[in-house]
């Protein structure tokens, strides 16, 4: 309950920092200052305290330990120390204490907090690039350098009464997810492709891992990563976590930081981080590293454009199917890139549109091949709605390259999920009964599951359209005529009874003109005609 407390008020506190530029900008602007800070007071605090335990100083405050890295600025030893075990060193006039210090005695100038970052920066590859879009004399922030400065002073007094080391378990992890995922709902379509919804991530984590035994370690992979959070979900699920060794891609040079923030945040060890700012379709990664993967997971931009040169053609991604995914769809691109990446004994899950389930031409030539191998274990319809970025219902392919045979275990979990404002969110209980059904693999389970043979998937040409499988039909309930007749003759009546009120309103109005009486009278007469 503690760990539970503490979340809540971290994320009340980080979210309520966001409301200093809220009104001066969009989420998907806005999130980077505020995610930036975040981070960066993170790991000014964690050196402070680190510094002032080894120099033999425990339980103090983020002061006491500035003032204690002040004092032993000469002790080369004891930074070495604190340098070697995290990594970096922040210099004692830009760590975030010092900062905040300025912000409150009105002396902080923008230099300051842009040449900490660029500090920071310039300590290995672990921090190049960090905070290269963070525009801290944006126009957006002020119109001049002084409401540029005020604003970001604002945030600084904000986000520097929240303790960020000193919490439990992820509690501060998990305060940054919940961040995110508020930017995400925020900004809609704009930023919403940037973060999986974390019961999605934790679905498409959790289905790869069904029957495996990663306890000695694991690599896991998501070329199209965005902030990071579906490989973090493995964290969560995988025994010896600190095992695991996460490979990720994204294109967006923005998101891309996110990410590598986010897998600070969750105090993922550096040399356990793999990632890459690139295009993945494009050009082929990991090319010379690991290659085969225990588990690849990936929620792609949906039916995407790319380049599908003819040059694809000799890709060992795409070469052994004959033909390319479609320019104008990119579905079966990411699927095909991320299965060739994938260990013998591992699996995927990917989530993309249901076209991809029964779109002919290539596709069709694409899905038949897999088919043909053997390579789709499962096929899972998702509610519409799940996420930020579009309101379409998905599906999730779970994909292997050991099965023993060809059947495909068809899912219509589409209708089973709660709606939390304008979202539609998978419960818990929707969630555990996708993978009960998917490691049980029953044979049918009435309107919800189906196991098809290849021979039924032959006969039925290789379209994966889930209701050619699984029969969610719920026919009308019977209708009693006699309660039908009874019905339409209390309305007759009741009809009957307002006209004749009608009617006696309408005897009652008087005029001196002829002509309007006249009508009058005559519409009296045919009421009561029907009346009759």
């Amino acid at each position: 309950m503690a760990e539970e407390n503490s979340t809540v008020s971290l994320q009340s506190g980080l979210f309520a920092a966001a409301d200093v530029l809220r009104s001066k900008m969009d989420a998907n602007e806005y999130k980077k200052y505020i995610l930036g800070i975040v981070f960066y007071k993170y790991l000014s605090d964690q050196q402070l305290y680190k510094l002032a335990e080894d120099a033999g100083k425990d339980d103090v405050t983020l002061d006491v330990a500035q003032e204690t890295y002040e004092d032993n600025l000469e002790e080369g030893d004891l930074l070495e120390e604190v340098k070697s075990e995290l990594g970096y060193m922040i210099g004692p006039e830009y760590t975030y204490t010092k900062i905040l210090a300025n912000a409150n005695n009105g002396s902080f100038q923008l230099n300051q907090l842009k040449d900490a970052f660029t500090q920071l920066e310039s300590q290995g590859n672990s921090f190049e690039g960090l905070f290269e879009d963070f525009d801290l004399y944006s126009r957006q922030l002020g119109q001049n350098l002084q409401k540029q400065t005020d604003t970001i002073v604002g945030v600084i007094k904000a986000i520097g009464k929240l303790e960020l080391v000193n919490t439990p378990g992820d509690t501060l992890g998990d305060a940054y997810e919940y961040l995110i995922s508020q930017f995400a709902s925020e900004s809609g379509k704009k930023a919403g492709e940037f973060y999986t919804p974390q019961e999605v991530s934790e679905l498409l984590a959790r289905l790869t891992l069904v029957g495996k035994d990663y306890s000695n370690g694991m690599t896991v992979y998501d070329p199209a990563m965005g902030s990071g959070s579906l490989l973090l979900n493995f964290k969560k699920y995988v025994p010896n976590s600190s095992r695991i060794t996460y490979y990720g891609q994204e294109i967006n040079t923005s998101t891309f930081n996110l990410a590598r923030m986010n897998m600070i945040l969750h105090r993922v060890d550096l040399a356990n981080q793999k990632l890459r700012n690139g295009d993945t379709l494009d050009e082929d990664w990991p090319a010379e590293e690991i290659t085969n993967f225990d588990s690849v997971v990936m929620n792609p931009p949906y039916s995407q454009k790319w380049k599908a040169d003819k040059g694809f053609l000799d890709d060992p991604r795409f070469s052994k199917y004959g033909v390319l995914p479609p320019k104008s769809k990119a579905d079966y691109a990411f699927l095909l890139h991320g299965f060739y990446h994938l260990k013998h004994s591992g699996a995927m899950a990917i989530v993309l549109p249901h076209g991809i389930l029964f779109r002919g031409a290539a596709e069709g030539k694409i899905r038949q091949k897999l088919l043909e191998e053997g390579a789709i274990d499962a096929v899972i319809g998702l509610p519409a709605n799940l996420f930020h970025s579009t309101s379409i219902p998905t599906t999730i392919v779970v994909l292997k390259k050991d099965k023993q045979d060809r059947s495909v275990l068809f899912i219509d979990a589409s209708k089973e999920f709660e709606k939390v404002k304008t979202q539609n969110k998978l419960r818990q209980e929707d969630i555990d009964k996708i993978l009960k059904t998917y490691e049980e693999r029953p044979a049918d389970v009435e309107k919800y599951a189906h196991l098809a043979s290849f021979d039924e998937i032959k006969e039925n040409d290789f379209n994966l359209n889930i209701p050619r499988y699984v029969d969610t039909f719920e026919p009308e309930p019977e209708i009693d005529l006699r309660d039908v007749a009874k019905e339409l003759r209390d309305i007759d009546q009741q009809i009957n009874e307002n006209e004749k009120e009608l009617v006696g309103m309408l005897k009652e109005l008087t005029s001196s003109d002829d002509d309007i009486m006249a009508g009058l009278q005559s519409i009296i007469e045919d009421f009561e005609e029907e009346i009759r």
